[in-house]
């Protein structure tokens, strides 16, 4: 019985879309493309031979004539470049309304309604980047107690706390409670606990983060788990779904670790779907702008390619995909409006697909690999 793996290569865009400008990005924004060029080239002898070549221009990555699998690119629908919103559409859930952000902060409505449930008015509520404000503010955070609390680009509320300070099952208590509390029109798609450890001048957040996401509409992983396929997650991808359809999933600190459990996973199933999010492009080197991490990111991520590839049996099939672009040469620290690629080894024949409208495409070929159709 098949078997297929899939992993989002979190924030791994291949080109602007043509609406990018409406989002606040640069038409030239390409965060593979983008890396390759910025560092002399990057080094994928088995990501080429899949394909990526072919998605954008990518310095030192040939656009092979004869792909090893199915290759192309996906054009999002939704309105969004957020890791919920290009999640669920993979999973055939299309957002037409964006979820709310707030680029000038949480109004005092929502800050008061926090306030209430910590017991203590929270630090910051300001967009910044996760690394930068714990370390300007978390000396004040361990001397007062209060949580820090701020967004980003995307819709979320996130809350940064000291393990040493906030226990962690106070921490994860005050997000499920903001998750409660936050409805519409303040709806954010994830409320995240980010908590961290260290000392003034070198702090460092853990493998401890959770997020709490709106729960999805039914969607394509529904249909698959209600005709008997188990899906194991790895990564976020439990939280991004809230759970749905998903029987068990395992907690990763890092990308490597992230494909190691996916193949431990593999090696022990008969039939079903493997689905790992690979975050530390977005939150490691995305957003912080790190361009030689991302470029050392992808290369590691090749060299462990001929491992996944020993996996697949006949009959299987292979995805690497992404949910939204976070190109590093791009100022500021948000995502980037970007197609994402797509490739498929396995069943799917060696083609160049082209541009695909709509990334559902994922979730499509995951069930139909699966044996799962549309009633």
């Amino acid at each position: 019985m098949p078997r297929v793996l899939a992993f989002v290569m979190d924030s791994a865009g291949v080109g602007a879309l043509p609406d990018a400008a409406s989002f606040g990005d640069a038409p030239k924004a390409n965060t593979i493309g983008n890396v390759a060029e910025r560092v002399g080239g990057l080094h994928l002898p088995n990501f080429e031979r899949l394909g990526l070549g072919r998605t954008t221009t990518i310095r030192g990555v040939a656009a092979v004539d004869h792909p090893a699998g199915a290759v192309g690119r996906l054009r999002e629908k939704s309105r969004g470049k957020d890791t919920i919103t290009g999640h669920w559409e993979m999973a055939g859930i299309v957002t037409e309304i964006p979820f709310p952000t707030y680029p000038d902060g949480f109004p005092p409505e929502v800050v008061d309604a926090f306030t209430a449930i910590t017991g203590k008015p929270p630090l910051g509520n300001i967009p910044a980047s996760g690394t930068e404000i714990i370390a300007e503010m978390g000396e004040e955070h361990q001397r007062t107690g209060r949580p820090i609390l701020y967004t980003s680009a995307d819709s979320v509320f996130q809350v940064a706390c000291h393990e040493d300070t906030v226990p962690l099952a106070t921490l994860y208590d005050w997000c499920e409670k903001a998750r409660a509390m936050l409805v519409r029109p303040h709806e954010v798609n994830r409320v995240i606990a980010r908590p961290f450890t260290g000392a003034p001048g070198g702090y460092t957040r853990t493998a401890n983060r959770r997020d709490y996401a709106v729960d999805p509409p039914p969607s394509i992983l529904d249909r698959i788990a209600a005709e008997g396929v188990p899906i194991h997650a790895v990564g976020k991808i439990c939280d991004i779904y809230c759970g749905h359809g998903i029987v068990d999933s395992i907690r990763v600190a890092d990308n490597t670790e992230g494909v190691e459990q996916a193949l431990q996973i593999a090696d022990g199933l008969d039939h079903g779907l493997v689905f790992v999010n690979l975050n530390d492009f977005d939150s490691k080197y995305g957003h912080r702008r790190n361009v030689r991490g991302y470029a050392d990111a992808l290369e590691r991520l090749d060299g462990m390619i001929p491992a996944i590839l020993e996996r697949i049996r006949p009959g299987d099939g292979l995805i690497f995909t992404a949910d939204h672009g976070c190109d590093p040469t791009a100022p500021g620290s948000d995502h980037t409006r970007e197609y994402v690629p797509f490739l498929e080894y396995g069943t799917a024949a060696g083609a160049d697909i082209g541009v695909v409208d709509g990334m559902s495409r994922v979730g499509e070929r995951m069930a139909a690999i699966l044996g799962s159709t549309p009633k």
